[in-house]
């Protein structure tokens, strides 16, 4: 089996008013197929991101945005879907994921390691990008502790 998949590593660090200290994160496994768009899906997924109706994008320290092209935004995004992560990342490289751009609910990444065997890693080559590893507890994307919590008050007394 080949070992050319890689492992990225999402660190969830906080959204709208909310700090993750210390932030959870997941280990992914990623395929030389996968594309920014493929990781973007499981990152969301993996983090309990469940209204999925909301903008996201990477972005690179040397300026560089992947995401979904929107020509109501004034900077250029390099579209997710056409670039794959295992050939854009060298080892150690870090970069961010935002989900939702209004609550920006960001994400440290960086690329963890290359030459994985994902029949060693997984069992098997999954067919999208998988987490393999996980800790720590993870906010709602709307800051909701309870089912008729509205995320924007305390819970009365009494």
């Amino acid at each position: 089996m080949p070992k050319n998949w890689i492992t990225v590593r999402v660190e969830l660090l906080g959204g709208r008013d909310i700090v993750c200290d210390p932030p959870p994160g997941r280990v992914m496994l990623v395929g030389p197929r996968h594309s920014f768009g493929d990781l973007a899906v499981v990152i969301d997924s993996a983090f309990a991101r469940w209204d999925l109706g909301h903008l996201h994008m990477f972005q690179f320290e040397d300026g560089r945005m992947v995401g979904e092209p929107d020509p109501n935004l004034d900077t250029e995004v390099l579209d997710e879907s056409s670039l794959t992560v295992a050939e854009t990342l060298v080892p150690g490289q870090t970069f961010t994921y935002i989900f939702d751009l209004g609550d920006e609910w960001r994400h440290a990444c960086r690329l963890e390691k290359k030459g994985v065997d994902p029949a060693e890693a997984y069992g098997e080559p999954p067919r999208m990008p998988v987490p393999i590893w996980g800790w720590g507890s993870i906010p709602d994307q709307y800051g909701r502790r309870w089912e008729d919590d509205t995320g924007e008050d305390e819970p009365s007394e009494g």
